[in-house]
């Protein structure tokens, strides 16, 4: 089932974020994650998160910020098994226009948007870790 945050879940959906970010993004150093920990744990609340939750254990989420995905995080377990597209048709039902970025080398997220219907509109670097950045973008 698909919720709105809550307050209680921040833990949860961190040990997510961390995890799903080191295991997904192998070409960064697992020490820019775990060092943007606390800065993100705080930005969080400030963003609309809706929450995948089954029988009380959530197994991934999407950040908003307005019509821009933040970012789509399925627990390593759970993953394949369509949390992520679920999510994503969750927002596409809300708005009209959605925009992420994600790194080009991260490939399995990078087919998946495309695969969703996301086209690229520019590549650019990520000053902080170097990376080169897609921005993509999806209309109804």
């Amino acid at each position: 089932m698909i919720r709105d945050f809550k307050e209680i879940d921040i833990d949860q959906i961190m040990k997510i974020w961390l995890n799903t970010n080191i295991k997904v993004h192998h070409f960064i150093n697992s020490s820019y994650w775990i060092d943007s920990y606390a800065t993100v744990e705080k930005m969080m609340p400030q963003a609309t998160i809706y929450v995948y939750d089954f029988n009380g254990q959530i197994q991934g989420f999407l950040g908003l910020n307005g019509d821009y995905i933040e970012g789509i995080f399925v627990d390593a377990e759970y993953q394949s098994k369509g949390i992520g597209s679920q999510l994503l048709d969750y927002v596409k039902e809300r708005n009209n226009k959605l925009l992420l970025n994600v790194y080009k080398r991260n490939e399995r997220a990078v087919s998946f948007y495309l695969r969703e219907g996301f086209a690229i509109l520019t590549e650019q670097i990520d000053e902080e870790t170097k990376e080169s950045d897609l921005t993509m973008v999806w209309n109804s």
